[in-house]
């Protein structure tokens, strides 16, 4: 019952054929359709439903909605109540208003993100089928990514005016949908001011992350891969079709995931991400790293501040 995982992101770009090009032959999604408005659907190999990946036609680049999946239809609207009951005003939309979804309910986050909760989605399955299926397909194009795993979202803080619009995200989803803090950043003198929360339903590190910014936008959407090689192999691919790399291959201290990150041809964050890091649960004790260790639980290696990592959002 409830919120199960990330079901996709919708995302703004450009150049639509510089973004196909970069999700299919770098990236290594499957293309599997075009939705009703012109948007270009796509999925990892190793996901069942028809995308988890639109892209939309636009002159800014940028996230327009993310979207989790309930288990139940029914679901919808419990959730529904349950976030007019926390004052969140919410919108149930007929099946058909996201691309081959069933019915879909819309809310805004304190952030101002915009979020959509659904239970139906067309499947085509996996591309190894689920009879006897070989480790993995023939034909991987690029980092040959399984999953979308998870989003970042940039987030309004700015305690000194009293905004922290990480903390009232953290609340929302903890209160009314059922997610688990993981990881978090407290900073101030006492320590006491949540600035980072990395929150799951499932059973990875995150399947949300918020983090703080002058304002909200998106930071990443991130791929999943097997192995700190394949992160290595994904540098490689990133350097032979002249992406843009805006952090090399390295390991988080928080999730403790292997990681790269880069640019998709309008400017949107991508990551490929690997490892378990550990296994969440919902009685695991929560994890704090300080404020003056934000860096390491960043760029675990270095522990240096690379300030365009912050500051660079769509």
């Amino acid at each position: 019952m409830g919120v199960m995982r990330i079901g996709h992101v919708s995302l703004r770009v450009m150049d639509m054929d510089a973004a196909i090009n970069h999700y299919a032959n770098v990236i290594g999604l499957i293309h599997t359709g075009t939705g009703p408005n012109g948007e270009q659907l796509f999925k990892g190999w190793d996901e069942w439903d028809k995308y988890s990946i639109i892209l939309t036609q636009s002159d800014r680049a940028g996230m327009n909605h993310v979207a989790y999946k309930v288990e139940h239809d029914a679901d919808l609207d419990q959730l529904s109540e349950k976030l007019q009951e926390y004052g969140v005003k919410t919108t149930m939309h007929k099946a058909g208003h996201l691309p081959d979804c069933g019915r879909a309910l819309h809310f805004t986050m304190p952030s101002g993100h915009e979020m959509y909760l659904f239970a139906e989605k067309d499947a085509v399955g996996k591309a190894v089928g689920v009879r006897n299926p070989a480790p993995w397909p023939d034909g991987l194009k690029g980092t040959g990514a399984h999953w979308l795993d998870h989003v970042a979202l940039a987030c309004e803080v700015n305690p000194d005016k009293g905004i922290n619009t990480v903390a009232a995200n953290h609340d929302l989803f903890r209160d009314a949908l059922g997610f688990y803090l993981s990881e978090q950043v407290l900073v101030g003198p006492d320590a006491d001011i949540r600035v980072v929360a990395f929150m799951f339903r499932t059973t990875t590190p995150h399947d949300i992350a918020f983090l703080p910014n002058e304002k909200s936008g998106l930071h990443h959407i991130s791929f999943f891969l097997d192995s700190w090689h394949d992160i290595l192999k994904a540098g490689d691919v990133m350097a032979k079709n002249n992406v843009k790399i805006d952090i090399p291959p390295t390991r988080h201290g928080i999730t403790r995931g292997e990681t790269i990150y880069f640019f998709d041809p309008s400017g949107n964050r991508n990551e490929t991400f690997a490892g378990l890091g550990y296994l969440a649960q919902p009685d695991m004790p929560v994890i704090t790293w300080d404020e003056d260790q934000t860096w390491r639980g960043i760029f675990y290696h270095t522990g240096e501040a690379h300030a365009p990592f912050t500051e660079v959002i769509t």
